[in-house]
């Protein structure tokens, strides 16, 4: 399954148009801009980030993040892979379990 059937192109396109710049990436802003609301969206958005299927979100994959939306958005920086992974692992495992939600806070 694709972002695109889960989201519209005109939502995924504002939220990267949110993060274009280097360090400019919010996770609140983004997710309120790509229209994420459901936590059926939020399951669904999850499996598509976990790429290797591991039930986690790891930080390489989070700094690919972006590229899930659309191939030509750019991969996060350091700094806010590490802001993003902080904000949801709650464990300190340096892996995002199922809390995607609770980032999304829906």
């Amino acid at each position: 399954m694709a972002l695109p059937s889960i989201l519209t192109e005109a939502e995924i396109a504002a939220g990267l148009q949110s993060c274009q710049a280097a360090d400019s990436f919010d996770r609140k802003t983004f997710f309120v801009k790509v229209g994420l609301k459901s936590k059926d969206q939020a399951d669904k958005v999850f499996g598509i980030l976990d790429q290797d299927r591991s039930g986690f979100t790891k930080e390489e994959e989070l700094k690919l993040f972006l590229k899930n939306f659309s191939a030509s958005a750019r991969a996060l920086t350091d700094a806010e892979t590490e802001a993003f992974l902080a904000a949801g692992d709650s464990d300190e495992t340096v892996k995002l379990e199922w809390m995607f939600q609770a980032l999304v806070k829906l």
